[in-house]
C-alpha cells in the first residue's frame, strides 16, 4: 500500500511564484511544482481497514476554511542541510486543524507524530550541497513573502517510495466549511429578524 499523508494544496498561482525560487543552488534536487503542498500529518503505510477508518473520521471534521500566507525561506538540518522550504506564517486555524487530525490518528491506534509540527512547503531536497552554497542561496531569498490564500479543503494523499518526493496522488478530498456562504446566510437571517 502507498504511504499516506494529509496535506493542504498550494494554489497554482502561488506554486508558480514558488517555482521562481528554483535554481541557484548546485546539487539541489528541486521538487516539481505540481507536488508542492503543506503536510499536516504523515501517516505512512497502513492497511486498507485503517485507511478507511481515517477517511471516515476525517470526513466528519467540521472546521471553517481559513487564510494562510507563506513567508521566509529556510532549511532543515543546521550543519548539514537536507531540504529547503518556504515557511508558513503562524495560524491558529491551521494549528487547530492539524491538532484534530493528529488526535484522530492517535485515537485509531497510530503512534503520535514525534516531530513538532512545522508547517512548510518543501522546495528542494539537498544531498550533495555545500553548507556555504546553502547559506548563500538563503541569504538572497530569505525575505520571500506571498499574498495570503484561502485553504478551502484538506486532502489525503499517497506517495510511492521515490527519490525526492512525489509523484503524489490525491486519494480523498475533505472540504472545509465555506465561511463566505455562512456569513451571507447569517447576514440574511439578521436582516429577516429586523422585519419582525
Amino acid at each position: 500500500m502507498p504511504r499516506l499523508f494529509t496535506a493542504l494544496e498550494i494554489p497554482r498561482n502561488l506554486a508558480l511564484s514558488l517555482s521562481l525560487l528554483r535554481g541557484g543552488l548546485p546539487g539541489a534536487r528541486w521538487i516539481d511544482v505540481e507536488n508542492y503542498h503543506i503536510t499536516l500529518r504523515f501517516i505512512g503505510d497502513v492497511d486498507g481497514r485503517t485507511a478507511d477508518e481515517l477517511v471516515n473520521r476525517f470526513d466528519r471534521i467540521d472546521r471553517p476554511e481559513f487564510q494562510l500566507s507563506l513567508n521566509g525561506i529556510g532549511s532543515f538540518g543546521s550543519k548539514k542541510p537536507h531540504s529547503i522550504w518556504a515557511g508558513v506564517a503562524p495560524s491558529s486555524d491551521l494549528s487547530a486543524l492539524q491538532g484534530e487530525i493528529e488526535r484522530i490518528c492517535q485515537r485509531i491506534g497510530l503512534a503520535p507524530d514525534p516531530r513538532k509540527f512545522t508547517p512548510h512547503v518543501t522546495l528542494a531536497r539537498l544531498k550533495h550541497c555545500r553548507l556555504d552554497d546553502v547559506v548563500h542561496y538563503l541569504s538572497g531569498r530569505g525575505n520571500f513573502y506571498a499574498t495570503p490564500f484561502t485553504a478551502p479543503r484538506f486532502v489525503l494523499m499517497s506517495s510511492k517510495e521515490s527519490v525526492g518526493g512525489g509523484p503524489y496522488l490525491t486519494e480523498e478530498i475533505f472540504p472545509l466549511r465555506d465561511i463566505s456562504f455562512s456569513s451571507a446566510y447569517e447576514a440574511e437571517a439578521e436582516q429577516a429578524k429586523s422585519f419582525f
